[in-house]
């Protein structure tokens, strides 16, 4: 019992200082950028030494893929809860998109997903990330209103890619200072392109 209990000791503090890390390493990146935070920073803001960060990750980037990852874990999970099963297919892919510029207003999420993100990490690297959260939860959405025919069939990994991409141009810009309601009336306009045609209207029949 006596060990149980130390190891999940060990365990509570092992995780404590990996979150201390990740919080610390998160607001430094979001206030100065990747690029112009050093390590010694980041383990005086946690509270720890540098041997405690090197236990945790290889380096400042591995830090830092870290934290992306867990930025966009948040983000998917605030669609997920938009969302549920119990909404019809349209419903949700609407309510994921509004949940999703609405998770993209938090402080300094746009600079780590959208801007350092991809320069740091490369591409690949990020696309993978977003195809592990939110992208995950846009491609389920659009492949189960593809499914109950409110959405056109389409190839789902490239309608997948590019919503993501007017989706994340628009929190840039709303970030920015555009206006989200603009930007959220045109995003739902795409989405509603993509209904299928209705069928055409039968012909007048013909009178003699």
């Amino acid at each position: 019992m006596q060990q149980e209990s130390a190891r999940r000791s060990n365990r509570d503090r092992t995780e404590a200082t990996r979150a201390d890390l990740m919080a610390a390493a998160r607001k430094l990146f979001t206030e100065k950028s990747y690029a112009e935070t050093g390590t010694p920073e980041i383990v005086a803001a946690a509270g720890v030494t540098r041997g405690a960060l090197y236990h945790h990750f290889a380096d400042k980037q591995a830090l830092f893929a870290a934290v992306v990852e867990k930025e966009a874990q948040l983000v998917a999970e605030e669609i997920d809860r938009a969302s549920p099963p119990s909404l019809e297919a349209r419903d949700a892919l609407i309510a994921g998109s509004d949940a999703y510029l609405d998770a993209m207003r938090a402080p300094g999420r746009t600079r780590l997903l959208l801007l350092d993100g991809p320069a740091v990490l490369g591409r690949a690297a990020m696309d993978a990330i977003d195809n592990r959260h939110g992208n995950r939860s846009l491609r389920e959405g659009l492949v189960a209103a593809m499914r109950a025919n409110t959405l056109t069939r389409l190839p789902a990994d490239a309608l997948t890619a590019l919503l993501a991409a007017a989706f994340d141009r628009a929190a840039l810009a709303i970030e920015a200072g555009g206006s989200g309601e603009d930007y959220r009336a045109v995003l739902m306009a795409l989405v509603d392109g993509l209904s299928p045609a209705p069928p055409p209207a039968p012909s007048p029949a013909r009178t003699r």
